[in-house]
């Protein structure tokens, strides 16, 4: 059931926001009851060192039965390459241990804003 894979265009500065709606493997919506949600961004997969600022936040809705992401345009501006690799993942304790599902992985392609200039090439 996971992870999903969703590549997407971000434009440098902007606010880019996205929801994600978990299913079971029977299609019936995962219970987020009692989960965190967090999404990484980083230049490489497997190191800590290639971890771009640190992790954001991604609010939970156990009730809507919703993960949503956000890019903010103070953290977008950090974004100064061209590609970058992420992830989003929900964890929660439970009795037996910590429960820990990746949501969804993918690409964000960077377009450099026109009328801000952040770095980058």
């Amino acid at each position: 059931m996971f992870p999903a894979t969703y590549n997407f265009a971000y434009y440098q500065g902007d606010r880019h926001e996205f929801v994600l709606r978990p299913k079971q493997a029977n299609g019936q919506a995962f219970d987020l009851s009692g989960y965190d949600g967090l999404f990484t961004v980083a230049t490489a997969r497997g190191n800590t060192e290639a971890i771009v600022g640190s992790s954001q936040t991604a609010s939970v809705d156990s009730t809507a039965g919703t993960v949503t992401v956000v890019i903010e345009p103070e953290f977008g501006t950090t974004l100064t390459g061209n590609s970058y690799l992420y992830d989003v993942e929900i964890s929660a304790s439970a009795s037996s241990g910590s429960n820990v599902f990746t949501l969804v992985t993918g690409t964000i392609n960077v377009t450099r804003d026109i009328t801000n200039t952040y770095g980058g090439s």
